[in-house]
Parts: C-alpha cells; sequence; structure tokens
C-alpha cells in the first residue's frame, strides 16, 4: 500500500495529539531553495543529514538549525561513532521511507524498528517552533519543541542532543 507520504505523517501527528501548521510550497530540494518561503514562517527551520557508519550497520539522522554548516570530520568525532558518511539513496528508503530532498525528523515514522538513531544540535533547544518537511518537500509544517519533544518520544527512535560546535556547551 503506497500512502501519500504527507498523509501519513498528518495521520501519525494526529493520532499522537501532536498540534501542527502547514505551509505550501513548490517542491523545494535544498535548504538554499527553501529560504524564500521559510522567511515568512517564525519557527527554527532545521536541516536533516542522514548517515551510516563505516560498516553500514548503523544509521543516523543528524539534525540542526538550517543556518550552520556541518564538516564531517568534526561531527565524527563530536559523535564518537567512528568514520561516517551520507547514506544511499536505497538506504534512505529502506530506513525512512524517504527519497533525496526530501529528508526529515518525520521519515522515522516509517522505522518500525528503531534502528536510525537521532542526534541533535543542542541549540535546537532554544526553539520555540520547529519545522520539517512532511517527508516531502512541497510543504513545511511547524510545530512547537515541545511537541516535537512528544514526537521523538512517542516514535520510540532512540536520539541524544549533542554540542555540534565548538562555541557550544556540551551535550547533557
Amino acid at each position: 500500500m503506497n500512502l501519500d507520504k504527507r498523509a501519513l505523517v498528518i495521520a501519525y501527528l494526529n493520532e499522537h495529539n501532536i498540534p501542527y501548521e502547514i505551509h505550501e510550497h513548490p517542491p523545494l530540494p535544498t535548504v538554499e531553495e527553501a529560504l524564500p518561503y521559510w522567511e515568512p514562517i517564525d519557527a527554527t527551520h532545521c536541516k536533516n543529514l542522514f548517515f551510516r557508519n563505516h560498516k553500514g550497520n548503523r544509521h543516523y539522522l543528524v539534525i540542526l538549525d538550517h543556518r550552520r554548516q556541518l564538516i564531517i570530520r568534526d561531527l565524527e568525532q563530536r559523535l564518537k561513532q567512528g568514520k561516517i558518511s551520507f547514506a544511499s539513496p536505497k538506504r534512505m528508503e529502506r530506513y525512512l521511507g524517504l527519497g533525496g530532498g526530501s529528508v526529515s525528523a518525520f521519515g522515522i515514522i516509517n522505522d518500525h524498528e528503531n534502528h536510525v538513531h537521532l542526534f541533535l544540535d543542542n541549540r535546537l533547544k532554544d526553539a520555540k517552533r520547529i519545522s520539517f518537511h512532511p517527508n516531502e518537500n512541497t510543504a513545511t509544517f511547524v510545530i512547537s519543541f515541545a511537541s516535537f519533544i512528544k514526537f521523538l518520544e512517542s516514535s520510540g527512535n532512540s536520539y541524544e542532543f549533542i554540542a555540534l560546535y565548538d562555541d557550544e556547551p556540551a551535550g547533557i
């Protein structure tokens, strides 16, 4: 059964009583293309990067503020998971049910075995509202940060907040 990816996110959020707002826009596969559409939306917009370890047996979703740049070598040292690389489209489909240009925290609703571990930038804790694609890049969904934590808890996936940059405090 191939249900609409957005409809699955909506159904999940509704089932878990997680309020959201929808902002429609044309397909936006990159942060740069999304910027003009995000400008009027009052939320911290996230960059979502999907990685695999060297052996290919562990997968990580790294979520950070879209304005931050990430150096993979620095990330490897901070994660202490060994060498990592971007996961292939085949792995994105297998673990998150997503294609390129649509990676989102909401993809973990498709990870029924809770295989993917999430690393979240500590700075996101300061956000009042946070935004993601609804597993397709034709809209932006905004939820409160408290609702985002509720979403993470409901998913069953493991997650942790970490300091991704030298200029921020260590994670808890």
